[in-house]
């Protein structure tokens, strides 16, 4: 299986987005995760050694594909069209992840139109939500009145997603109240992808 993590605005939760996945499927079987961002974000959260699935860089990936049963793909921000119509071509589900931020909703609705002419498989992941506001519901609305492929589950805003990277490690192994409910979140999610993907 081969997910790609992609979207044409920064810090909407793609690298961690990639890196809770990636977490998730290697509990079921051997992950690779590609770092194909030019920032190198998810190699460097893997410095630590601490993550529980094979990080590397797009350069070294080729050589190490066949030895896993998932591969997730966290692609560089703001994409040009002709890598967005390869990782159509090449990948079983890509993830948008957005934010309730206008701007991020905007941006995530002129990737989905550069998609839709690729018959590309896509599902768009609400991070970043805020359950003290009503900014997360009214994103959520707004992209099921477009009609477009939602997840069920929202990703919510924690400090322990800001702050796990610096430790090298995945929310559920950072020490806060609140990881836990950021784990079960992203497993949610990597259930619905596994469904998605057997229809």
């Amino acid at each position: 299986m081969i997910i790609a993590i992609t979207a044409l605005k920064g810090g909407v939760g793609k690298t961690t987005t990639a890196i809770h996945l990636a977490a998730f499927f290697q509990s079921l079987a051997p992950t690779l995760l590609i770092d194909a961002d030019k920032n190198r974000s998810a190699l460097v959260w893997s410095k630590e050694d601490k993550l529980p699935f094979y990080v590397a860089s797009q350069a070294g990936a080729p050589g190490l594909i066949k030895k896993f049963t998932h591969i997730l793909i966290d692609t560089q921000a703001r994409p040009e069209p002709e890598e967005l119509e390869d990782l159509a071509a090449g990948s079983d589900l890509l993830i948008l992840p957005t934010t309730p931020n206008p701007l991020d909703l905007d941006s995530t609705v002129k990737a989905i139109e550069l998609l839709e002419p690729l018959n590309a498989q896509y599902k768009v992941l609400l991070t970043q939500v805020d359950s003290r506001t009503t900014t997360g519901r009214d994103a959520r609305k707004f992209l099921e009145e477009a009609k477009l492929p939602l997840f069920k589950v929202d990703i919510p805003r924690l400090v322990a997603f800001e702050r796990a990277p610096s430790r090298g490690v995945i929310v559920k192994d950072y020490p806060d109240p609140r990881s836990s409910l950021g784990w079960s979140k992203y497993r949610a999610i990597g259930k619905e992808v596994m469904a998605y993907i057997k229809e």
